[in-house]
């Protein structure tokens, strides 16, 4: 047997985000419905000032496919001292009928890609039909990815954001301007920008609550990206109380997701979180309900995401003849 090699540039060029987006809401749809085997993730925090490595591995039923992604991030000293980004990723594809090896593939677009697909994925499922206006808190390359997924679904009037670095969030402005042709009004304050929120998309390392529930208005779509694991946190718990609360993975959420912060102050109990997106996608549970109903997706990103959307990059590369074969048999 022969394994397929992908070079990040080769990647860039095999998948849309428009197909991303597609493969996500196949991730959890799959996730839902019991078709996926996925245990919890391994991450190693390394000395300073060295950052941390995780890796993520899944099953899909439906394709396959066992995936295993390493995932690197918080290495500030690398393309200084080694040459190399600061952050990098790795995924190896097995077809699971047999284990062997049939693809290794740069992985370093891949979650910036499904990341952003997912937030896109809770608007189609979970926000106001009128919804016009994104919120941005954290202007960085997840942002970006956000801003363009989400306006694949749907029509963005306007973007308020907000970042605590100047220079980050005019770069964003005169990027996303650019890019989609979308005004950009940068905040003077956090508060201002959230008020304007149809959807509220965070995307910080928070290290606290950042958004007030005073500040979140009826009807409002959360979209919380940046608390994957203990110790970080964007929202002050207290929006939990009377929202709609849908996870990606209830146990992860749970245990290292933005839910745990409601949870463990007792705000909530595990009764009051609404289910999975996958439920919702499925049809097995209800979306919104009303036009008043404030809405959070909670997603800590799941293997199942990087399955499908890696085994749709291997496929469009065969179809495309992209990419170096190599034996290790």
């Amino acid at each position: 047997m022969k394994t397929l090699l992908l070079s990040k540039e080769q990647v860039g060029g095999l998948i849309s985000l428009k197909e991303v987006i597609g493969t996500v809401e196949e991730a959890y749809k799959a996730f839902s419905s019991g078709q996926v085997v996925q245990p919890d993730y391994i991450g190693i925090h390394l000395p300073e000032p060295r950052g941390e490595i995780d890796f993520k591995v899944g099953y899909c039923k439906g394709n396959e496919i066992i995936s295993m992604k390493a995932s690197s991030g918080g290495f500030l000293d690398n393309p200084a001292a080694h040459g190399v980004p600061n952050g990098m990723g790795s995924v190896l594809l097995f077809d699971a009928r047999s284990c062997a090896l049939i693809c290794v593939m740069d992985g370093s677009l891949l979650t910036g890609l499904r990341t952003g697909a997912s937030g896109a994925v809770s608007v189609k499922a979970l926000a106001r039909k009128s919804a016009r206006k994104v919120t941005c808190i954290g202007t960085g390359n997840q942002a970006r990815m956000q801003v363009r997924a989400i306006s694949l679904v749907m029509q963005i009037e306007e973007i308020h954001a907000w970042s605590r670095n100047p220079q980050t969030c005019e770069r964003f402005k005169t990027d996303i301007e650019a890019e989609l042709g979308i005004p950009v009004i940068l905040a003077d304050s956090k508060q201002a920008a959230v008020e304007q929120a149809d959807i509220l998309v965070t995307t910080t390392r928070g290290k606290g609550p950042l958004v007030q529930a005073g500040w979140v208005k009826p009807g409002t779509h959360i979209v919380a990206i940046g608390t994957d694991m203990q110790g970080k946190q964007e929202f002050e718990p207290e929006i939990f109380r009377h929202a709609k609360i849908v996870n990606d993975s209830i146990a992860q959420c749970t245990d290292k997701g933005e839910t745990w912060h409601p949870l463990n102050a007792k705000i909530i109990g595990l009764d009051d979180i609404h289910g999975e997106l996958g439920e919702i996608l499925l049809g097995t549970k209800p979306g919104r309900e009303s036009d008043e109903e404030i809405t959070i997706f909670d997603s800590t990103g799941m293997a199942i995401q990087d399955n499908t959307t890696a085994e749709k990059i291997y496929r469009n590369a065969l179809e495309s003849n992209v990419g170096t074969f190599f034996a290790f048999l």
